[in-house]
């Protein structure tokens, strides 16, 4: 690689053979080394350690604008992502009772935090921004749109969700009045009751003004214009959508309704009961080859959904927003089970008082939110079975309480304990109590989501070592996006996959998958300039 083909858009230039680099594209070689492991009756691991040699493509050219289309727009996550990104767009300063403040995305991973590069002439090590290696879309370059069951412009929701300080808002009034969401689909049966007297912008309404729950695949046809018309409106290479609106209840997987894609098709088109909101919006996005993310914990992906999105090679991702208390969960749990010590019993409370914690007064909502955060610890559990084995039990009493308590809004309060066995009969104890404001950590959260899957886009690979496969087409990734499972409480995975859900194994792929695309090896902290002669 010379001088002269390193790409200017690139703020990172790697010195190596592995890539090339023209105007509009990189082209890595990169092999992947793993090992495959079998345990004989013996006892004994059996390791084979495997190569396979790839070519990534990476497409240089990152949108101008990109669209964003945010289900539950007047949502509190909604309308703080709207105005996160018009204040730094704009650069809106606000005062506060700690003085002046300039606008930032702290918080998100992909604007606000670094990954290490390698080392200097010293041993030191060097860091660069994480956007840096690659381009990326930069928020500020979003244009956003959306739907939602309640007709609030985005200056009322903005002021009804108390997330953001007074001043801030004032100065954001002129051009978040300015922003309405689109009506949005309402079944009833789907989220809490207590949000019926919130549902003033549906389109799903019979001759007489009543919401309907017929007429589904009419629904599904009318999201899909919505996304046709605000991609032609705004001239958008690209558009991303997003669910950040109520959790739903659990859907029934069924044989004959919505366990594939066909089944699933048909299952809309016969207004079936277990199709929920979710469900039509994420099969528009998908029959529109836009990728769709699923920010809550409800079941949306059922197998018909998996399998439209493989059918039509799109991407999709969830689920629900990891943001705060199932976050420190994944570290923390990781770090005990690492450090060869053994929870027994997680207790997890926590209350709020925003229009989620409202939806989630509802026991079946509860429900699927008791899903999500519960099977955060099931892989590092199963990491282990020195600690958790037949004989002295697989499994840690994980109890998850959530109340609504109106007066704390959204600051969210979280109170954990971690009760772990140490040797000869001891035990530890960790209490943890955090208060965080919910939509500010997890507004982040969404932008990353958004920045990472539109760079998923603009990679493709393809596998090289055999005749077939040397002159084989690029292909993208599969259509399920774990490489955002750092982002989301219950990631999911391809079919006969399981999900990996500590935090730091997340991390490290999504640095070595940044570090492969622009010719680096893989982190490793050896540090063998300071530990050997």
């Amino acid at each position: 690689m010379t001088e002269d083909n390193i790409a200017p858009i690139a703020s990172v230039k790697v010195v190596t053979d592995k890539c090339t680099y023209t105007e509009n594209e990189l082209l890595t070689k990169y092999s992947y080394e793993n090992a495959v492991v079998s345990k004989p009756a013996s006892g004994r691991f059996d390791v084979t350690p495997t190569v396979q040699d790839y070519v990534f493509k990476v497409d240089l050219n990152k949108p101008e604008k990109l669209g964003i289309m945010l289900i539950g727009l007047g949502g509190n996550n909604g309308s703080t992502l709207v105005a996160s990104v018009l204040a730094n767009k704009h650069n809106i300063e606000f005062q506060t009772k700690e003085g002046l403040k300039q606008p930032n995305y702290f918080g998100s991973m992909t604007q606000s935090s670094t990954l290490k590069l390698g080392i200097d002439a010293e041993g030191n090590d060097v860091y660069a921004p994480f956007n840096s290696l690659l381009p990326m879309v930069n928020p500020n370059d979003f244009v956003v749109s959306g739907w939602d069951i309640n007709n609030a412009d985005l200056f009322e929701a903005m002021q009804r969700g108390q997330v953001l300080e007074y001043d801030l808002q004032k100065r954001l009034k002129g051009k978040m009045s300015l922003v309405k969401p689109l009506p949005s689909i309402y079944y009833p049966d789907f989220i809490a009751a207590n949000q019926d007297k919130r549902a003033n912008n549906c389109f799903n309404l019979d001759e007489k003004g009543n919401v309907t729950t017929r007429g589904k695949w009419a629904h599904l046809q009318r999201i899909r214009r919505d996304i046709q018309k605000f991609k032609e409106e705004n001239a958008l290479d690209k558009v991303i959508v997003l669910w950040t609106a109520n959790t739903e209840r659990y859907v029934e997987v069924s044989a004959g309704v919505n366990d594939t894609m066909e089944n699933l098709l048909q299952s809309i088109k016969n207004d079936h009961e277990e199709i929920a909101p979710s469900t039509i919006f994420a099969a528009a996005s998908i029959l529109e080859g836009v990728p769709y993310i699923n920010g809550s914990p409800q079941n949306t992906f059922v197998p018909g959904l998996v399998q439209l999105a493989e059918h039509e090679g799109t991407f999709i991702a969830g689920d629900d927003f990891k943001s705060g208390q199932t976050k420190l969960k994944s570290v923390l749990a990781q770090f005990l089970v690492d450090a060869g010590i053994k929870p027994v019993s997680i207790a997890s409370y926590n209350h709020l008082g925003n229009n989620d914690g409202y939806n989630l007064s509802a026991p079946k909502q509860f429900r699927s939110k008791e899903i999500s955060k519960s099977s955060v610890i099931d892989d590092i559990i199963a990491s282990n079975d020195i600690l958790y084995n037949d004989k002295l039990g697989k499994k840690v009493d994980h109890c998850i309480v959530i109340k609504y308590m109106k007066p704390v809004g959204d600051s969210k309060v979280a109170m954990d304990e971690y009760y772990s066995e140490l040797m000869l009969g001891g035990h530890n104890r960790i209490s943890i109590h955090n208060v965080c404001e919910d939509s500010l950590l997890a507004t982040p959260l969404i932008i990353d989501l958004l920045v990472m899957t539109e760079f998923c886009t603009r990679v493709s690979y393809k596998k090289v070592g055999s005749v077939q496969e040397d002159g084989a087409k690029f292909k993208s990734f599969y259509p399920v996006l774990t490489f955002l499972s750092y982002w989301l409480k219950a990631p999911l995975t391809r079919p006969g996959f399981h999900p990996v859900n500590g935090l730091n194994k997340q991390r490290t792929a999504l640095e070595n998958f940044l570090r492969l695309l622009i010719g680096l090896p893989s982190l490793n902290e050896l540090r063998f300039e300071e530990r050997l002669l």
